[in-house]
C-alpha cells in the first residue's frame, strides 16, 4: 500500500521502531503466535515491506535511543506504541515493566508514565473487580496516550491493525464438560480500552482524510 503523504520518519528509524516493539513483545520470555502473526503482518504488509522478517532481532536500549534520538517526537510516539503492545492483550506484566524502563530511560522519557501504567500491574484485582484501579492513578497515562500524533500512515496502519475494531466477546473455557475459567471482554479486563478506541479512531481519520486511502479493510 503507497501513499503520496512524506513520512517524518526515516527508514532506519522504522526499522528501530519495529525492534523496539518485538523486544516488547519478547520481554516475557515468550513469543505468543498471536504477537508474532501480528507483528509479522504488520512488518511485511503495513510498516515495512522490504524488511526481512528473520533479520529483526530485540534492540538494546542505547541503540534505540541512537536512531529514534532522546526527547524527540520519534522517541515520544515509539514509546506510546510500545506501550499497547503491552497492554493489548489486557495485561501488563512485570518482565514488560522491567523492558518499558530501560527503553524510556534510555530514551528520557517522563516517568510518570510508566508509574500510572504500574497501576495495572495486578491482573487478578482486574479481572475480580474492574473498577479496583483508581481513575486519578491512570488519568497521566490517559492523556498522554490521548496525545499521540499521527503523522506517519504506516504508523496509522499499525494502530488499526494492533486494535480490535470491536471489543472481543467474552468467553468460558472449559474442560471435559466443565467450565475452568471465565475470560470477561477485553473492554472490561484493560482499564485503558477507551483510549486505544480513541486513537484506532484517530488513525482511521488520519489515513481517508489526509492520506486519501481506502480504510474499508480497516473496518
Amino acid at each position: 500500500m503507497t501513499t503520496a503523504v512524506k513520512s517524518p520518519y526515516s527508514n532506519e528509524q522504522i526499522t528501530a521502531w519495529l525492534r523496539g516493539l518485538l523486544t516488547i513483545a519478547w520481554a516475557d520470555g515468550k513469543f505468543d503466535p498471536e504477537e508474532q502473526e501480528l507483528i509479522t503482518t504488520l512488518t511485511k504488509n503495513e510498516l515495512a515491506p522490504s524488511l526481512e522478517w528473520d533479520s529483526l532481532k530485540v534492540i538494546e536500549p542505547e541503540e534505540l535511543a541512537a536512531v529514534l534520538g532522546k526527547k524527540t517526537p520519534a522517541a515520544d510516539n515509539f514509546v506510546r506504541t510500545a506501550v499497547m503492545v503491552a497492554i493489548a492483550n489486557g495485561t501488563y506484566s512485570p518482565s514488560e515493566d522491567q523492558v518499558m524502563q530501560q527503553l524510556c530511560d534510555a530514551l528520557e522519557q517522563p516517568k510518570d508514565i510508566l508509574e500510572s501504567l504500574r497501576h495495572t500491574l495486578d491482573d487478578e484485582r482486574q479481572i475480580s473487580a474492574p473498577g479496583a484501579i483508581s481513575q486519578d492513578a491512570l488519568c497521566p497515562l490517559r492523556d498522554w496516550l490521548d496525545g499521540l500524533e499521527i503523522k506517519d500512515p504506516r504508523v496509522a496502519r499499525f494502530l488499526c491493525k494492533m486494535i480490535p475494531s470491536q471489543c472481543p466477546f467474552e468467553r468460558d473455557i472449559t474442560l471435559f464438560g466443565r467450565k475452568i475459567v471465565h475470560i470477561p471482554p477485553l473492554c472490561k479486563i484493560n482499564p485503558l480500552y477507551e483510549q486505544l478506541v480513541g486513537l484506532r479512531f484517530r488513525a482511521l481519520s488520519y489515513l481517508a482524510d489526509e492520506c486519501g486511502e481506502d480504510i474499508s479493510p480497516y473496518i
